[in-house]
């Protein structure tokens, strides 16, 4: 994918909290394969389907990843409880740099059903 597109995709400052939360992959039990794919391309590829609404057998080879891995990939991502982490990153990062105002912080209770009967 092109080098423009991939960094508006994954700026250089999101891959920077990003990485160091990417679980380091062992190779597949069974063998084969080919050589370890870069883990930024990988990660890209993941964002491209997930923001797109593509599926993952439309993933543009051009990304320079299959969508076997790319989808293998964020499974093994979701078990290992990446999305999460990453969000509390970004949190912590906009909040150390004095971006985020929790005093306007709003709370959706429509969200959650009161439940029947007695409390």
């Amino acid at each position: 994918m092109g080098d423009r597109f991939a960094k508006r995709l994954v700026p250089d400052e999101l891959w920077v909290l990003v990485e160091p939360l990417i679980p380091r992959f062992k190779r597949r039990p069974q063998g084969g394969g080919t050589a370890p794919v870069d883990g930024r391309a990988v990660f890209t590829a993941i964002v491209y389907v997930l923001t797109s609404g593509c599926a993952w057998r439309d993933l543009p080879p051009s990304f320079g990843v299959s969508f076997q891995t790319a989808h293998r990939r964020f499974t093994q991502l979701t078990e290992a409880g990446l999305w999460c982490r990453l969000h509390q990153a970004v949190l912590d990062e906009l909040g150390s740099q004095g971006l985020l105002d929790w005093s306007r912080a709003i709370l959706d209770g429509a969200t959650v059903r009161a439940k029947r009967g007695d409390p």
